[in-house]
Order: C-alpha cells, then structure tokens, then sequence
C-alpha cells in the first residue's frame, strides 16, 4: 500500500555515496500522481503541454497527466501496445509499438509515419526503448519481450535481439549492435559520446553495458560492461546534466524496488525507494529537474536538485 512521507526528509530517497547528497532535495519527497494502470512503461514529458505520457501496455493504452489539473485520461487507445516513447529534435512523439513490430513518429497534425519495421528483410521483434541523438537519427533497442498475447501478440522472433539506429536523412535502419542478451533500455551521455544499453536477460547478472561513439556518431564500438546489476534488475535509464544514470530498477523486494542512481566513473550513489517495480524513467517539469517513474500499476514523481540531460 503506498503511504506518502508527510515529513521531510523523506526515508525513500537514500544516500549511498556523500556525492549523491547534492542531488537531494531535503523538502521534496516522492508522490504517487497516478495509479490502476496494469504495467507502465515508457514515459515521456512533454513541456510545451505541460503533460506527461505514460504506456499502459496489456492495456493497450497511452495514458495522459495533466501537471497543471493532476487529471489522467487517455491520450491514445488502442496504442498498438506501445512500449517507449521519446521526442524527436522538433518535439514530435518517437513511439515504440508491439503489436505492429514496428518504431512511429506522431505528426503535428495526428497522422503516425513508421520509421522502422524491418531490417534485412524480416520484421522487427518488438521495439521497446528508443531515443534520438542530436543529429536527429533514432536509436531503439529490439528485445522478444512483447512477443506474448498478453503485451502485444504471439509471434516468433525473426531477427537476434539487436540495437538499430535510424538515420535521419536517408531513413536507412542499420543495425549497431548484434545479439545482445535483452537489449532494453538505453541512453546518451549528455555529450553523446557514449551509449548506455541495459542487457535484461544477461548472465549471471544482468547489466548495463557501455559503448564508445564512432564514426562521427553515426556508430558504437568498444562494449564493455558499465554495472554488473547482481540481483538486481534494471530496465530504462535516463541520464541527468552530470553524466549520472539514474535506471528503473525491480526485483520484488522493498529494498531494491525503485531507482538506482550511478555516477559516470559507475559507483552506486543513490536509490530512490517505491513500492513498486519500476520499468522506466524520465525527467520532466518546468526545469527538467523533476523525475517521473513508470512503476508497474502507478506513476510517481520526486523533484531533485539537477536536470535531465537536455
């Protein structure tokens, strides 16, 4: 049952490294702005509205909240399943859909154009975390996690679970990273010179890999992993101005449910605790310096003291 701290500090933001103290707010805690939703994921601030999108995936249903009311409502159902959202360099909704196996972008005027469903050939898995560089080209990870009646439909995987890039002038989907264990979700340093991948289903621990941009920023070489995740197990991530990773972090138990946050050198600075699994992250509000977390029924929020990476 989620029971709001009414005094300050709250307990649920935890320092684990006296660096992560900074980023604190001691008159802030963590609120619960949204609930009854079946398995959130995906969300995506919009700040031109002043709203929040939020995927319900069983659902199949984008959800909306409004800052300025605190109402909630359908933005779009039926959504194809989707998964991640992120926004392109001219503000437009980059959507990652299950059931069509297939990456969209939502027009000014409403229509959807498909940015990737295929490669090689075959149809994609199903899209699930994506983010676009400043160059504009899209960038998504292709796991098999929605290929179950219950988040999407039932198929057959036809391609290894891969990284793709979509490049903004030509439209070429190229693939710039093969086989991954889970590919999940994913992130840019805040100078773009280095790609975060969370691997899902790794082993014997899960972990988030690391890759140095190349060629101009068009590639990614040098994988080497970032966080070995022991037990526990991460999903999206979203880094801050300062290069720190802030992940969605889950493993069912009070102590590990929630947020990590890593430094860029990738010590464990901070948590913060939520009763609930939390799938993925981002960073929102007037200053980007509130984070909103998608947590499976709910979605909660907690001002901190830095910004998303812009």
């Amino acid at each position: 049952m989620w029971q709001p701290c009414t005094n300050y500090p709250d307990p649920a933001v935890r320092v684990l490294h006296p660096s992560f103290e900074r980023y604190r707010l001691l008159l802030a805690g963590v609120e619960r702005i949204a609930t009854g939703l079946r398995w959130a994921e995906g969300p995506v601030w919009f700040g031109d509205g002043r709203y929040l999108l939020v995927s319900d995936i069983p659902n199949n249903r984008i959800l909306k909240w409004d800052e300025e009311t605190g109402a909630v409502g359908i933005f779009r159902k039926p959504s194809d399943h989707a998964n991640g959202h992120t926004r392109d360099r001219q503000g437009r909704l980059v959507s990652c859909e299950h059931q069509t196996r297939r990456v969209t972008r939502t027009e000014y005027d409403g229509r959807i154009t498909v940015l990737a469903d295929r490669y090689d050939g075959k149809r994609l898995n199903s899209p699930n975390d994506v983010v676009v560089k400043s160059d504009g080209s899209v960038w998504f990870t292709d796991p098999a996690f929605g290929l179950t009646d219950y988040e999407g439909g039932r198929a057959t995987a036809e391609l290894p679970l891969n990284v793709y890039c979509v490049d903004a002038q030509s439209g070429a989907v190229a693939c710039v990273a093969e086989n991954l264990a889970g590919p999940n979700g994913l992130a840019f340093s805040p100078d773009e010179t280095r790609l975060y991948v969370v691997q899902s289903r790794a082993q014997p621990h899960r972990n988030i890999l690391v890759y140095d941009l190349t060629d101009g920023g068009r590639a990614i070489a040098n994988p080497r992993v970032f966080i070995d995740c022991g037990p526990g197990t991460p999903d999206g991530i979203r880094c801050d101005e300062d290069g720190n990773l802030w992940c969605g972090w889950g493993m069912g138990d009070p102590e590990l449910d929630g947020v990590m946050v890593y430094s860029p050198d990738g010590t464990r600075i901070g948590q913060i605790r939520l009763p609930e699994r939390c799938a993925n992250l981002c960073f929102g509000g007037r200053l980007r310096n509130r984070l909103f977390m998608a947590a499976s029924q709910s979605v909660y929020a907690l001002y901190v003291n830095t910004r998303g990476a812009a």
